[in-house]
């Protein structure tokens, strides 16, 4: 078995070439640790002198030089060490990103899905963003203290093995009291854990979702929800606190009290003569700095728990599994004629489609039509390559697209769904992602075709206008035929169109399908549509239910053989009446 990353192998392959960076970055905090060990020499020295009764002024001024000099020579390797260890951090955390989001494009869109926006946007963003101060400091700090606190050790044992002992004996006692601090400590950090990530979602529902809510009069129960995870995540902080706070009253007071042991014991030594006074000013003066470092290190416990648990969530989304594409094939697809052989495929343990046989002929226009939730959304999205079916084939001119390069594949298929995006930039720019080499007037002609230029134009700045975020400037159907038009633009031998005229108009609706029965001429379309009247002329109709194709053929023979298609078709026809009829008695 493999045997899994640490989170310190994690970091230094995120750190690339600037673990280099890191590494000096340690070199310098040892240096400056080790400097801060001298004006405490320094100081005994002086001690040692005015006991002696030595009354050279030079002597004393060369021990304060050496006191400045060392703690000047500290603080610049500390700024050294902390300004080379940011730079190593900012690449860390640029690449955790990089690798993420590429890692998104080769997973499965359910993966992702699955993981929800509101998860991956706090992991990808806040969530490493919380980690840039430790990683910063961590790494040099730690590294610093710890042979801080080796030298002072070794230092101690070298005058006094005695005294070195005792002036360690208000560690453990202090330890005791830390670990009291560290009982329920996994699942306490676990509860703010959960409680932090349940609080990001619960944002950005409410935020995402904050039109619907007061269209509905949601907001006083949405606000609650809220309001509960927040409270949730300020008590998982306050009551952990809560029950530390005697334990580490005690261990941060005990731990540093060393003179409690080391001046009586030491004084009973130079009483009885084994241990010299210089030794034991050296020993006092030295024990006073030696359990802040062990703190410092100490301190970290925290940072180093989170520190995991963020590593463990990112590796988590680099770690997922990818949908199996080659980069390059030689395979070449003979036609664009789409099949699906015993196609099986499910959310997570549910089957949802159960051994599908169909074959969308090149050039000819496809209907999927059916009750909700049978499974058509889910085939052409298998069509798409959004997800790899659980078994079975689907195929394009004969090849499996699986052995087809990703890139390659998505090149062939234009796919407009129900839920449209826009990116946050113009309409000009979010219609020629379609085609980025499209020039201005191939973008204008597409809108015009897909009837967007009128609106477009009664705009502040016509194409030039800004969409907003997720396109929020604009209406529903808006969007839904600027998708349309870049999704023309792309010129794809291969479009899907699900349910794309959803919110539109019934005049803009005529547009859109005039538009699309001549930009599709020659290639293959699937139309998803629940409105049947839409699909009457298509060359073949799939009726999808429950998972199975119960019927496939034209309008007028579906009609003669399906019940379930006629009962579809009454239902449509009747829903038409009756709104028709509403209209007139208004």
């Amino acid at each position: 078995m493999k045997k899994e990353k640490s989170t310190f192998g994690w970091i230094m392959e995120f750190a690339g070439e600037k673990r280099k960076f890191y590494i000096f970055s340690v070199i310098c905090a040892i240096i400056g640790a080790v400097s801060q060990i001298i004006p405490f020499l320094a100081a005994a020295h002086i001690v040692e002198k005015l006991l002696s009764g030595d009354m050279n002024f030079q002597g004393y001024l060369t021990d304060f030089i050496i006191m400045a000099g060392a703690w000047i020579i500290r603080i610049l390797f500390h700024a050294f060490s902390t300004a080379t260890s940011h730079v190593a951090t900012f690449s860390v955390l640029a690449n955790i990103r990089k690798r993420g989001l590429l890692k998104m494009e080769r997973m499965a869109l359910g993966d992702i899905q699955s993981r929800g926006s509101g998860n991956l946007k706090n992991i990808l963003v806040e969530r490493i963003d919380s980690i840039e101060t430790t990683l910063a400091h961590m790494i040099p700090e730690l590294s610093g203290n710890l042979c801080a606190v080796l030298t002072a050790l070794i230092l101690l044992f070298a005058v006094d093995w005695r005294m070195a002992l005792v002036s360690l004996i208000t560690f453990p006692v202090g330890m005791l009291c830390y670990m009291g601090m560290m009982i329920g400590y996994e699942k306490n950090y676990q509860r703010t854990v959960r409680a932090t990530k349940n609080l990001n979602d619960t944002a950005v529902e409410y935020i995402g979702g904050i039109e619907v809510i007061k269209v509905f009069g949601k907001a006083k129960s949405s606000y609650e929800k809220f309001v509960a995870a927040t409270k949730e995540g300020a008590a998982s902080y306050v009551e952990w606190m809560r029950k530390c706070n005697v334990y580490f009253t005690f261990a941060m007071n005990i731990m540093p009290a060393t003179l409690i042991t080391v001046l009586p014991i030491g004084g009973l030594f130079v009483r009885n003569g084994s241990l010299p006074v210089v030794d034991f000013i050296f020993v006092t003066i030295l024990a006073m700095g030696l359990i802040t470092p062990i703190l410092n290190c100490m301190a970290f416990s925290d940072d180093l728990a989170k520190l995991n648990t963020v590593i463990g969530e990112v590796t988590s989304i680099i770690g997922a599994e990818e949908m199996s594409r080659p980069k390059e094939t030689q395979v070449q697809p003979k036609n664009r004629t789409i099949e699906l052989n015993q196609v099986r495929f499910g959310y997570h343990e549910k089957e949802v489609l159960h051994g599908i046989d169909l074959t969308f002929k090149e050039g000819t226009v496809n209907a999927l039509v059916g009750p909700s939730g049978g499974g058509k959304s889910t085939i052409a999205k298998l069509i798409a390559s959004f997800w790899d079916v659980k078994s079975g084939s689907i195929c394009i001119g004969g090849v499996d697209i699986r052995r087809l390069p990703a890139e390659k594949y998505h090149n062939l298929i234009a796919y407009v769904s129900q839920e449209n995006f826009l990116f946050d930039d113009t309409i000009r720019e979010n219609i020629r992602m379609g085609r980025l080499s499209a020039t201005d007037a191939e973008v204008e002609q597409a809108a015009k075709d897909c009837g967007c230029w009128d609106f477009i134009m009664e705009l502040e700045n016509g194409f030039d206008t800004v969409v907003g975020s997720g396109g929020g400037h604009l209406s529903g159907g808006e969007k839904q035929r600027i998708c349309i038009a870049r999704a023309m633009l792309k010129n794809a031998p291969i479009v899907i169109l699900d349910e794309a005229t959803a919110y539109t108009d019934p005049e803009n609706e005529a547009i859109i399908q005039a538009s699309v029965a001549k930009l599709v001429q020659g290639k293959t379309l699937i139309v998803i549509a629940h409105r049947l009247s839409t699909i009457v002329d298509a060359d073949q109709i799939v009726l999808v239910n429950q998972g199975n194709i119960e019927g496939v053929g034209s309008h007028k023979e579906l009609l003669k053989k399906s019940p379930l298609y006629q009962k579809l078709w009454n239902a449509h026809i009747s829903s038409k009446d009756s709104l028709c009829g509403g209209v007139k008695d208004v």
